[in-house]
């Protein structure tokens, strides 16, 4: 161990109680013994990594719904998947705050941890991406009072992910020095801002539904959060590429999180395709202003198209850096990550492709879409073996253990 991972350590907040230290010295005991490990042991492992597979299944399902080239059941595949992502976002909240009732200080842990607070926005992700299939499946279907509550869904959503961004950053800025590096710069630093940008996301998917007279403030709130969103993770770009150029790829069980950069400009261009062409011609500011709404749509088909080429360059990295590797890769719930960015990947593309009516390109979207679904369904697979065979929720093997953070030095 490094003297900078010593220092770094000695800052790292800790919580003692009797409890606590009898749970510290069952792991200790039985990090070289896993036969001996309880249940109850392992649910005091279980992290918010684990939401990257919700995050990740719900992410299939929205783009299930999105498809240009539909058949008949595929909405209904759709809609049992969207199902089977409530019940295991349900499943992960019981069994985390199971987690943090039955060994107290593991919620101040979990929140102060420099691993395992950098994927408390998976929690959030998820959500997201509940009220995105709630929109696509449930509010055709639905009376207007599912729009009411949509709407006060994003309003909420905004504002605590809004402080979330905030809250997250401000730790993560007065730190104490070490504890983050160039070094040990992951994509994951990303993950904090996410939630916040997806509120545009979240806007484009249900302003067109919305009672004119919300239509608007949905409209600039969306712009707006998707504009920091994207701003922040701009400049994280910078230092990522620092990272690599000066100390080269990550460890290769963290390379699949490299997937994680394809989202901000995925994100942002289906995000504004998507508000632009929900645009209320006919209402308020843009009655007044004949021709910004037309305007509008060119502006974002173009900023679209312009980005996404860096959303494409950032997965042919990250994708060649994990095929190097894959043999060396054990699981981790960073896995998800080259499932939920690339969704953005795929949708964005589909929206361009409706914009420029190219065939070609949706075609080219539905064979990413199946790629996608057999990932999904492999890293699924995946993960319930790793479970089984005690690879994760484990002493030592997760990312609430500093260990984990010092192998991704």
């Amino acid at each position: 161990m490094t003297s900078s991972t010593r220092q770094r350590r000695s800052h790292l907040p800790t919580v003692e109680s009797n409890h606590g230290s009898e749970s510290e010295r069952l792991d200790k005991d039985n990090l070289h013994d896993p036969e001996k490990v309880t249940f109850r042991q392992r649910i005091k492992h279980f992290t918010f990594a684990w939401f990257a597979g919700t995050m990740a299944t719900g992410g299939i399902a929205t783009l299930l719904n999105a498809q240009p080239n539909q058949f008949t059941g595929l909405k209904t595949i759709g809609k049992v998947v969207f199902i089977y992502d409530l019940v295991l976002f349900v499943a992960f909240t019981a069994i985390i705050s199971a987690r943090f009732v039955m060994f107290r200080g593991t919620f101040m842990s979990a929140l102060t941890h420099p691993t395992e607070s950098l994927f408390i926005p998976t929690f959030f992700l998820s959500i997201v991406n509940i009220f995105d299939c709630i929109q696509a499946y449930a509010v055709p279907v639905c009376g207007t009072w599912l729009l009411v509550v949509q709407r006060i869904a994003f309003w909420i959503y905004l504002a605590c992910t809004f402080l979330l961004a905030v809250g997250q950053y401000t730790y993560l800025f007065t730190a104490p020095p070490n504890r983050l590096t160039v070094q040990s710069m992951t994509p994951s630093w990303l993950l904090p801002i996410f939630p916040a940008m997806l509120t545009g996301t979240f806007a484009s998917q249900i302003v067109s539904t919305q009672p004119e007279q919300h239509q608007a403030t949905i409209i600039v709130a969306g712009i707006t959060m998707q504009g920091l969103g994207w701003m922040v993770s701009f400049l994280m770009y910078g230092v990522y590429i620092t990272r690599l150029m000066q100390y080269g790829l990550p460890e290769p069980k963290l390379r699949p999180g490299m997937f994680i950069a394809v989202g901000p400009p995925s994100f942002t261009g289906l995000a504004l395709i998507g508000i632009s062409t929900s645009v209320p011609s006919d209402y308020g500011v843009f009655a007044a202003n004949q021709g910004m709404a037309e305007m509008m749509k060119q502006l974002a088909l173009l900023l679209a198209i312009f980005i996404w080429a860096l959303a494409f360059w950032f997965f042919c990295i990250a994708l060649v850096a994990t095929l190097q590797t894959v043999k060396q890769m054990s699981f981790k719930c960073v896995w998800y990550a080259m499932i939920f960015p690339n969704v953005g990947l795929t949708i964005a593309l589909i929206q361009i492709g409706k914009q420029l009516l190219s065939p070609a390109i949706q075609w080219i979207t539905s064979i990413m879409t199946i790629i996608l679904i057999g990932l999904w369904l492999f890293v699924m697979v995946a993960h319930a073996r790793a479970v089984v065979q005690k690879q994760v929720m484990m002493p030592g093997l997760d990312e609430d253990n500093d260990q984990y953070e010092d192998d991704n030095q």
